[in-house]
């Protein structure tokens, strides 16, 4: 066992940053938002400052941020087929996701099992826009609206959806775009003030923040989803309950180091390139997955024939490296890939995910080459023997 240990597992959730943490503690024992106190409104400024950070994060306005308890919440309640628009009724009908997206959008959310259509992506992931199209140009408007969810980027590959072209798509139809926004925020620019989309699903732990906690930021205030959560008028209505105070002001702590660190993505690719030159040149007949396309600059997902994936993952773990086999959101089972079924390589593919932030060192880079080089080394003892 290393005595240090290798952080590479960003995607799956980003360390605490130090500004995040202390931000947290001096809100611990804050008073509820919610009263008109001197006390209640100290602790409605902390919630409202954050607010304002994560906004200018994603260029939104902050009265258009609700938050939740993370991304999970705040696409089921997005995901569903009733809508508000100031007192009149909406309905969403039908429900045109990704076959690639996470699997809080690819459930469906509050839709039934057959107002989902699941849309093709091709072999870098690139959701399949003619399909895509062609599906919201059958749709049956009579029965309500078409509600298209994506990722922006992948949490497994990092490749980045052309977000912009789907928003173009979706207009035409006269649909309404949710923009899973978790792996890209504070990795790209994203601008919900943008023309295409419609609200964005953002989550704090992504961008070195506190659990439990993520937004939605919508582009305007013109309608929004029916609450999944009623009680008390908090976050306007949208999301009843006290807010988490301390988790929000570490939510907006990271959106400022967010914010900033975007300049740094250079940096990032280039120690991400480095680590995909350490895996072709050990196991020269790895594929890297998605890298004919546009990718996150921190993100690397690969595979070695011969190398099961959950073997690997196990022994970088006791090399002292942290890394997934996939995406962790899974009660923390290894299993197939949906990403890399629905890309076209079936399900019985392992692939091995390195994702990689502000703080990654070359010590950090030097653990997983070492810990490469020993599982690649026992494929070859495996394979003379055989």
């Amino acid at each position: 066992m290393a005595a240090t240990r290798a952080y590479l597992d960003y995607n799956a959730s980003a360390p605490l940053l130090a500004e995040a943490q202390a931000a947290m503690v001096a809100a611990l024992d804050a008073a509820n938002p919610s009263s008109v106190h001197a006390e209640g409104r100290a602790a409605r400024r902390l919630v409202e400052d954050a607010r304002r950070d994560v906004a200018r994060l994603v260029n939104a306005r902050p009265e258009h941020v609700v938050f939740t308890s993370g991304a999970t919440e705040a696409a089921s309640t997005l995901l569903g087929p009733d809508w508000q628009m100031g007192r009149g009724a909406i309905r969403m009908s039908h429900l045109y996701v990704s076959e690639a997206d996470h699997p809080c959008v690819l459930n469906g959310g509050r839709f039934a099992p057959a107002q989902v259509t699941k849309i093709g992506v091709d072999s870098n992931g690139i959701a399949d826009l003619d399909a895509l199209a062609a599906a919201l140009a059958a749709h049956h408007r009579a029965a309500g609206l078409p509600l298209v969810a994506i990722h922006a980027a992948n949490n497994e590959t990092g490749v980045i959806q052309p977000v912009g072209r789907i928003g173009e798509i979706v207009k035409a139809a006269g649909g309404v775009l949710v923009v899973d926004a978790v792996q890209a925020t504070g990795r790209i620019p994203l601008d919900v003030s943008g023309p295409y989309a419609d609200y964005l699903i953002l989550s704090s732990h992504k961008i070195g923040g506190p659990k439990g906690v993520g937004a939605i930021v919508a582009a305007s205030d013109l309608m929004m989803p029916r609450p999944l959560i009623n009680g008390g008028g908090q976050e306007k209505g949208h999301r009843a309950g006290t807010e988490n105070v301390a988790g929000i002001a570490g939510f907006g702590a990271a959106a400022r180091a967010a914010f900033a660190g975007l300049a740094e993505m250079e940096a990032i690719a280039r120690r991400r390139d480095e680590i995909e030159t350490i895996v072709t040149e050990l196991a020269p007949d790895a594929e890297i997955f998605g890298n004919g396309a546009s990718r996150l600059a921190n993100t690397t997902f690969f595979a070695i024939p011969g190398v099961k994936a959950e073997t690997a993952q196990i022994a970088f773990d006791l090399a002292g490296v942290a890394l997934s086999a996939g995406s962790a959101c899974s009660s923390g089972k290894v299993g197939p890939s949906h990403v890399l079924k629905a890309m076209g390589y079936g399900d019985s593919l392992g692939a091995l995910r390195v994702s990689i932030g502000l703080a990654t060192g070359a010590e950090d880079i030097k653990a997983f080459q070492s810990a490469l080089a020993g599982i690649v080394a026992r494929r070859a003892d495996k394979e003379e023997a055989a």
